[in-house]
């Protein structure tokens, strides 16, 4: 388990799949989600603040799926 103030994720590995892949569980929703090994190096290779975007929870979270363009419902 890997945990900060922001967030709590349990990591493993996945073998059920082709290859495996790292298995990435958010605690508090129970989403998971999978990284392969070349998106592991991507993450690798990035420079200092190339996840910026990616960490601003507006961008992906809090959002309608059933919305025409993803924001939460008014």
């Amino acid at each position: 388990m890997v945990e900060s103030e922001f967030a709590s994720v349990r990591l493993s590995v996945d073998h059920e799949g082709h290859d495996p892949r790292l298995r990435i569980e958010d605690l508090r929703t129970g989403q998971v989600g999978f990284l392969d090994a070349l998106e592991l190096e991507t993450l690798a290779w990035l420079p200092e603040g190339g996840l910026h975007k990616l960490l601003d929870p507006s961008l992906l979270r809090w959002r309608d799926p059933g919305s025409s363009d993803g924001r939460p419902g008014t």
